[in-house]
């Protein structure tokens, strides 16, 4: 069964309040963790404690359920990610981090330090390990200076990004059965109104 897709955009009221941590992100891309690599001058290094990896994607159809549309899926354009980002940025949001979505679970003294949009054109790449990410997919870096979250990210039991926030919906699909529906429902519309004009 094909599900209705809509185009998320944002106004003035709407867009991304925060950035979680998760263990399953709706992207299916993780992050990379990155740690200084021990040398022959050192026995013991220090970690970065650098998180990096997309954040959102571009044009990638991502699965929903409420119980206002039922399943469907959402999808962020190039241009709404850019408009996403810069309100992001514009409102301070680089410290509001949570892990699974969870208020009660916010991260501290983390912050995002990097933030760029893949744009091939302008010569922004993706970064290695990440090169089939679309055009005006949006990719940052974390520092988690928080010990726990450090220790929950370095057992590996979160995997990368996910946005939440509030967003407008737009419709740009229907179900396939829906619209085959319609088509015979204006066809027998039409034979109908071609047979009452011919009585």
């Amino acid at each position: 069964m094909d599900l209705p897709i809509y185009k998320v955009t944002i106004d003035d009221f709407t867009g991304v309040e925060a950035i979680a941590i998760v263990d399953s992100p709706a992207i299916e891309v993780g992050y990379q963790r990155y740690s200084k690599q021990k040398t022959m001058q050192f026995s013991i290094q220090e970690e970065k404690r650098v998180l990096s990896g997309p954040i959102m994607i571009a044009d990638l159809p991502i699965y929903r359920f409420n119980e206002a549309i039922g399943e469907h899926y959402v999808m962020f354009d190039a241009q709404v990610i850019a408009d996403i980002v810069q309100k992001f940025f514009r409102e301070g949001r680089q410290l509001s981090i949570n892990l699974q979505h969870d208020p009660s679970m916010v991260v501290t003294s983390s912050y995002f330090f990097e933030s760029f949009i893949i744009n091939r054109e302008r010569g922004v790449m993706p970064p290695k390990g990440y090169e089939k990410l679309a055009d005006g997919s949006w990719f940052g870096s974390l520092k988690v200076d928080d010990e726990r979250v450090w220790k929950v990210v370095r057992d590996e039991q979160f995997k990368g990004f996910s946005i939440e926030g509030l967003f407008n919906h737009e419709l740009l699909s229907m179900k396939k059965e829906e619209s085959v529906d319609s088509i015979f429902n204006a066809i027998a519309r039409l034979v109908d109104e071609a047979l009452t004009e011919e009585n």
